[in-house]
């Protein structure tokens, strides 16, 4: 799945982005969300740059709700920087591609 998003889940959360070995990009959405549809893309494109360098996923709220209120989420799209398992950022909003790699950037 190299290059892509990867869908994040309860089955696949502590895996994928608490004992990951680099950086974690995870992107808080919904489908009804329009900003959140908005900055898809660009996580998208994140996905591709940062390839092998950090992971990068997107939490569906409406069907993650555990994941969603234990890290305090009250706002779509909200996206949260990991490393080492804990979290090291926040972003709400439709942040630029420019923001999200100058805060990855940091951590990597």
């Amino acid at each position: 799945m190299a290059g892509k998003t990867i869908e994040i889940s309860d089955a696949n959360f502590d895996e994928t982005v608490l004992q990951a070995e680099v950086p974690v990009l995870l992107d808080f959405w919904a489908a009804w969300c329009g900003p959140c549809l908005m900055i898809g893309p660009t996580v998208e494109q994140i996905a591709d740059d940062y390839d092998g360098r950090a992971v990068v996923g997107k939490v569906d709220v409406d069907s993650n709700r555990d994941i969603a209120l234990k890290y305090d989420i009250r706002a779509i799209p909200t996206l949260l920087i990991f490393k080492g398992g804990e979290v090291v950022d926040r972003l709400i909003g439709n942040v630029s591609k420019a923001d999200l790699i100058t805060k990855l950037d940091t951590v990597i």
